[in-house]
């Protein structure tokens, strides 16, 4: 039988279902593996489905671009939190989940053949969104420390470059960029917009899915809310993370305004609507008490300390970036080992599942990303010791 052929080729497999079935293949395997969190919705947001319910014209389609009382609420939350005014020159998208917000962007941002700057380790869906557009991901590396270099991005750009992405608090590396780092690279994305030609300006791409979850004093920081930037900043959110809303599949961008027909056009042809009962317990869980963010992020902190504690064991055989956000911990691994391989033994061998750098875009070494939000203490500290022994033993013998 003849191959099909088509764009997917190009298109890295997604990483998670290949560990899945790992895990699946070696019962009581902890997973540091996928990025979500222990912890359920609040219960406000299961309290606003009765509302969806009662209302019978639900059933219907709903408006491409939210409904209005969520719109409401996220404009209010985008004020606050993030201080990103919503006025003339920017709107806001309910989308499902910031990975649809991230695609809506590209296709609406690009032509086939265009490129977009990643930095290195990138996040894989961004990368895989970049290629099934037909353009193509322009990596800088970070610094020693996966910090931006702003620099090295601006030295990258060339005429075919839309769009500049950063991911703060960072994933897969858990480090959160510094106010003066997004700055200069707002300030790059600027320039070239003001000596464009036409539309060919760059855009920041600013993914924010991470941004409750930061420690040690560290503060989070949204590019859309520096002066003068509503133009050319695109910021992506999400409820996966910090609302325990991973399936429920509710996200949602901040765009120019003069993005806003391109983007409806994605979303209509993609998905019509957000689902509008997710839509109804986003709106809840937005009206969730100030303690139950501050509780559970509180909990996953407790977590990270256990989990750094015995990270620091290693030492010598890893090296470990210190990162005061998301819930991740990125290690270069001391060894000549394939990332993937290791990975398998681990598994396998050890109970213990973690992801594999190259998959990050990590060709040069051998890294593994920890993913520590889908513990409790307790099961933490086993699965962090299965680590430990599991890369003293591989990486000794």
């Amino acid at each position: 039988m003849e191959s099909l052929t088509s764009r997917m080729q190009g298109v890295q497999s997604p990483i998670i279902p290949v560990v899945g079935e790992l895990i699946k293949n070696s019962p009581g395997t902890i997973s540091l593996g996928q990025g979500v969190v222990h912890y359920n919705p609040p219960p406000e947001a299961i309290e606003f489905l009765p509302k969806f319910l009662a209302e019978p014209a639900n059933n219907l389609y709903k408006s491409v671009e939210g409904i209005p009382p969520l719109l409401t609420a996220l404009a209010e939350k985008l004020q606050t939190f993030n201080g990103i005014e919503i006025n003339g020159e920017n709107c806001i998208v309910v989308t499902a989940g910031s990975n649809m917000g991230f695609m809506n962007a590209i296709l609406a941002i690009t032509n086939p053949g265009d490129e977009i700057i990643l930095n290195t380790p990138y996040y894989f869906n961004h990368e895989m969104a970049i290629a099934l557009a037909g353009c193509r991901a322009v990596l800088v590396a970070t610094d020693e420390n996966y910090q931006l270099r702003p620099e090295a991005i601006a030295q990258a750009i060339t005429p075919k470059t839309r769009a500049v992405v950063t991911i703060s608090p960072n994933n897969p590396t858990g480090v959160v960029y510094s106010e003066a780092a997004l700055r200069q690279v707002n300030q790059i994305c600027g320039v070239q917009r003001s000596s464009a030609e036409g539309d060919r300006g760059i855009y920041h791409i600013s993914d924010e899915a991470y941004q409750y979850f930061t420690y040690n004093g560290v503060k989070h920081v949204s590019p859309g809310a520096f002066v003068s930037s509503s133009e050319y900043t695109i910021s992506l959110f999400s409820l996966s993370k910090a609302y325990g809303f991973a399936s429920w599949r509710i996200g949602y961008m901040v765009i120019p305004k003069h993005l806003f027909v391109a983007v409806k056009k994605v979303q209509d042809t993609i998905l019509i609507c957000p689902p509008v009962i997710s839509q109804y317990a986003a709106l809840g869980a937005l009206h969730a008490k100030a303690e139950y963010l501050q509780s559970n992020i509180g909990a996953i902190a407790q977590v990270r300390q256990v989990v750094l504690n015995s990270l620091n064991r290693l030492q010598g055989l890893c090296s470990i970036t210190p990162a005061n956000g998301a819930f991740y911990f990125f290690l270069k691994v001391n060894t000549q080992m394939d990332a993937f391989e290791l990975v398998k033994r681990l598994i396998q061998e050890h109970k213990i599942a973690v992801i594999p750098g190259t998959t990050f875009g990590m060709d040069n070494g051998c890294y593994l990303r920890v993913a520590y939000g889908a513990l409790q203490k307790e099961t933490a500290q086993e699965g962090i010791d299965r680590l430990v022994q599991g890369l003293e033993t591989i990486i000794r013998s």
